[in-house]
């Protein structure tokens, strides 16, 4: 796959961690500044529907949005928007540590996403990942995934909508269940990152 193509419309899981096994978040302020700049760089290019920022890697789950939808700029290369979070990270981690050169692992890792129950299991996969790589005992109480944004009915950049008509409200917290990502991965839908 060509590193720099992205189809509109298309929904990808994103991940990527430290060169060398490096941290990528060094201290608590870090964690919230990479959300800025997804902000900034990510949200006017695609639909964001689950993340998890861990100490050395992190998972996103976006929708490209469709053409008509993107800013001129990215139209013809939406890749730019992570190009943009990516480097601009990585120069403020530098500045700020005095350190040099690359701060993430080549380039982005990316898997296109095209089944709805794939879809919900990688949201529960990435909510699941602090427990998974022992950064956290509870997932539920993690602070920097987006699971517990779904259980709010505060505004944020999570597109909501579109999971709960997939999976009910209720739900959506006890289907956070490692025993069915084991289930799904043996049917063969096997979870990257």
């Amino acid at each position: 796959m060509n590193q720099d193509v992205f189809e509109p419309g298309a929904f990808y899981h994103i991940y990527n961690r430290g060169n060398n096994h490096e941290n990528i978040f060094i201290e608590e302020r870090n964690y919230s500044y990479f959300l800025k700049l997804v902000w900034k760089y990510i949200v006017p290019i695609a639909n964001i529907y689950a993340f998890c920022l861990l100490r050395n890697h992190f998972h996103l789950l976006v929708q490209i949005r469709e053409e008509s939808r993107l800013p001129e700029r990215y139209q013809a290369k939406p890749y730019l928007g992570f190009s943009h979070l990516f480097n601009s990270y990585t120069q403020s981690i530098n500045k700020m540590y005095q350190r040099n050169g690359s701060l993430f692992q080549e380039h982005l890792k990316r898997k296109r996403i095209e089944d709805e129950k794939y879809l919900i299991q990688l949201i529960a996969y990435i909510h699941l990942n602090p427990v998974k790589h022992k950064f956290s005992d509870n997932f539920q109480t993690y602070p920097y995934s987006s699971f517990r944004t779904y259980l709010s009915d505060k505004p944020s950049i999570l597109e909501k909508d579109y999971i709960f008509s997939l999976i009910d409200r209720e739900e959506f917290e006890g289907w956070h269940d490692e025993k069915k990502l084991v289930t799904l991965e043996a049917a063969g839908l096997a979870i990257e990152g």
